[in-house]
Parts: C-alpha cells; sequence; structure tokens
C-alpha cells in the first residue's frame, strides 16, 4: 500500500510514514531514556545498521542541537535538546508500559518498570470480532446475551461503538427488542451473528442516540471537606481549583463512579474516599445516572 509522503515544515523535506515513525522513536528514545543508539532502531524496526544510521543523520538534520555522540556510540541529548516530536502522555505512558507505540516490529513489552491493573473481564476475542465488524460494516448483530432482569435471551441489536469503563468492555447499540439505547455488557453475549441483510433504519443510527450526543462538562472541584485541598488540585492539574471535562451522557454514570467523584448536593460523602466533588449536581439531570456516587435526583417541580 503506498503512503503519502508529509512535508517536515522546518525543511521542506518529504518524510514517509516509516520515516517519521524511526524519528519519533528516536526522539522518543533521547527524551525519555537519555539515549539513543543504531541498535535500538535495528531492534524495534527491524531494519538493517545502514538504515539505522540513516534515520539518525535525518534525525539531527532535522534537529540540529538535539543529539551528541558519547565515546560510548550513544547518541545523548545536548543541554539544548527540545523534542522534535510531539509526544502525548499517554501514548509515552502505552510504550513505557507495554512498548505498544511508535511503531516497528521489534519485540514488545515494558520498556520500564511499570505496574497497572489489569481490565477484570476483557471480552472473548470471538464475540469482540463479530460485534467490531457489524460496527465497522454498519450492520445489525444477532446476539444471545444474558442480562440480570431478564435472564437469557436472543437479542437483535445495532452497535455503534465500543466503550470501556476501565473494569469491563460494552457495546454502545440500539436493541431492537425493546426499541432505545443500551449498553450491552460484551461478556455477556454469549453467541453472535452479524445479519448482512437486515436494513439499518435512520432511528437506529448513533445519531438518534440522545444520551450519546448529549455532551456534559462536568466541573470537578476538591471535596469540600478535604482535609488537602492544596494536594487534590496537585494531583489533578487544577490550578484554579477546577477540573473541567466534557463527557456523553451515556457515560457520565461510569466516569463518575471510576473516578471516585462525589455527586451529592451536601458532598456527604467520605473525603478520604472521594477527593472530588460535582460542584454542580444539577448538570447531570437526565443522564445515565444510576452509578454516579452519591447522586439524587432532583424534586420535580410543583405546579401551583
Amino acid at each position: 500500500m503506498m503512503t503519502t509522503p508529509t512535508v517536515e515544515p522546518s525543511t521542506g523535506q518529504s518524510l514517509s510514514l516509516a520515516q517519521r515513525e524511526r524519528l519519533a522513536f528516536i526522539d522518543f528514545r533521547a527524551y525519555f531514556f537519555g539515549g539513543v543508539t543504531r541498535t535500538d532502531l535495528v531492534d524495534r524496526f527491524g531494519i538493517s545498521p545502514a538504515v539505522a544510521t540513516r534515520a539518525i543523520a535525518q534525525y539531527i538534520a532535522l534537529a540540529p542541537g538535539n543529539l551528541k555522540l558519547d565515546p560510548r556510540k550513544v547518541y545523548r541529548p545536548t543541554s539544548q535538546f527540545a523534542p522534535w516530536h510531539e509526544h502525548s502522555v499517554s501514548r509515552v505512558l502505552a510504550a513505557l508500559s507495554d512498548g505498544a507505540a511508535y511503531g516497528g516490529s521489534g519485540a514488545k513489552g515494558e520498556l520500564l518498570p511499570c505496574e497497572q491493573p489489569s481490565e477484570l473481564a476483557l471480552p472473548r476475542v470471538d464475540i469482540l470480532a463479530a460485534v467490531a465488524r457489524a460496527i465497522h460494516q454498519h450492520k445489525a448483530l444477532r446476539i444471545t446475551y444474558v442480562s440480570i432482569t431478564s435472564g437469557e435471551m436472543q437479542r437483535d441489536i445495532v452497535p455503534f461503538a465500543l466503550v470501556s469503563n476501565r473494569v469491563r468492555w460494552h457495546a454502545r447499540a440500539f436493541d431492537r427488542n425493546k426499541k432505545q439505547f443500551l449498553d450491552f455488557v460484551l461478556r455477556r453475549i454469549l453467541s453472535a451473528e452479524v445479519l448482512d441483510d437486515s436494513k439499518i433504519e435512520p432511528h437506529e443510527l448513533s445519531s438518534s442516540d440522545v444520551q450519546w450526543s448529549r455532551i456534559i462538562n462536568l466541573e470537578l472541584v476538591p471535596h469540600p471537606n478535604h482535609k488537602r485541598e492544596s494536594v487534590v488540585r496537585l494531583d489533578y492539574d487544577m490550578p484554579d481549583g477546577v477540573f473541567r471535562v466534557a463527557a456523553r451522557a451515556a457515560n457520565v454514570g461510569y466516569l463518575l463512579k471510576l473516578w471516585a467523584v462525589d455527586c451529592s448536593p451536601d458532598h456527604r460523602l467520605d473525603p478520604e474516599v472521594f477527593h472530588l466533588w460535582l460542584r454542580d449536581p444539577l448538570s447531570i439531570y437526565g443522564a445515565s445516572t444510576s452509578l454516579a456516587p452519591g447522586y439524587v435526583q432532583p424534586p420535580l417541580p410543583t405546579s401551583s
């Protein structure tokens, strides 16, 4: 497959995707490990030493003053080093923890000692494959599903997104049986068959899912009863005392539970457990709030 080269603004040099991946990896190794060698590139990308040498030379041309070669043949960042590549924190952490980022065909595995909890309930791969195909091809899916309320039964659904709450994965989908949009836990799907000949109606599309389309701007603040408000501000990078995040109404409950946010109007939950408080509980009115800690449905207005 041909890839369209991109042009590096500083030099006008045309770069292929493979070249950009190698240059980003050089930048990453220098920035986060304090050095990069030809062997690092050979092991990561399965390239020859000559190609690795050219990649390093190209990086030096694009980012002059960033690297210096020490007596051990390691290219070290200089005191004037400035990242050539824009590194996202999430991508860097993914690379450090399991080597999954920054391209290449080399062996994966953590690059630094890292410990992170695994998800409790990963889906079966055959079920995941069927759901993914249905989403990508805009098809309906016939599933055998086990629910807490109804037990095991066959359902026809139209899935359009996968969602993780860091504990388990579910699919957001239109349920043709109940004629509404619901979340289907992937581990509860016993079998799945893509319905190739089933027409998708407009009311089954994600654009018709009000809870999915509605974006709520949450304002989270340090719990008013927390004894170290300054520490909470530091933990969540909130110099002005407010952490602002946009979330889909369909996912609000999952996020507020995951983040341990006190959603009670009078911040009555334990501040040692709930370091954050939802400043305006009314902001999530009408959203999926069953999992929101401490949330109380406001009373309906009475007619005079």
